[in-house]
């Protein structure tokens, strides 16, 4: 009868295992680096978040600023061009879904969903059109009064709304909130 050895194949089974352990280490440490490399960088996290005063911004004027690479539309409505907004039928537009991330994806465009204060004063938007990412010239431009895309005809309304064009979505409206009277935050803080 042959006599069995338990260490042999208690020792195969350690070197098995620390083997596989070595292994998934080695991995974890060539596969961690890549991970962190696809992580947005220190600065691009730096403008997740962008707080602009507009205390000085008057009734029928507007600011662009930069946020995320991007110009963004701050301007501050007059009565005559909340009226014009709100005055549109929801059926006249093509696009009828607000376009704001500050809210539900299906809400309607209706001009309290697209303005940031009740009063709708405070219209920001990213300044990119839909269509091809052209940025659209404001200042009553267009045949609606709000915003005109020269390259390729897009026409929106003082509510930032496609009317007319290629465009098929509105102008969009990113996260954006006042933390105080005077200074709005673009962006999630953090």
């Amino acid at each position: 009868m042959a006599e069995t050895d338990d260490t042999g194949g208690s020792r195969r089974e350690f070197l098995f295992y620390a083997t596989g352990c070595a292994g998934c280490v080695a991995t974890g440490a060539a596969v961690l680096p890549l991970i962190d490399q696809a992580n947005p960088a220190a600065d691009t996290r730096a403008l997740s978040s962008v707080t602009v005063d507009v205390s000085g911004v008057e009734p029928g004027q507007q600011i662009t600023v930069q946020w995320q690479g991007k110009p963004v539309f701050i301007r501050r409505r007059t009565a005559a061009e909340i009226a014009a907004a709100r005055a549109v039928p929801l059926s006249d537009l093509p696009d009828p879904v607000a376009e704001n991330a500050n809210l539900p994806p299906d809400a309607a465009a209706t001009d309290a969903h697209r303005s940031l204060d009740p009063a709708g004063e405070w219209l920001v938007m990213l300044g990119v059109c839909t269509h091809l990412g052209c940025v659209p010239l404001g200042d009553e431009a267009g045949d609606f009064g709000g915003w005109f895309c020269p390259c390729h005809g897009s026409h929106y309304d003082t509510a930032g709304r496609i009317r007319r064009g290629p465009a098929t979505e509105n102008l969009h409206i990113p996260v954006a909130e006042f933390v105080d009277a005077t200074t709005l935050r673009l962006g999630t803080e953090g």
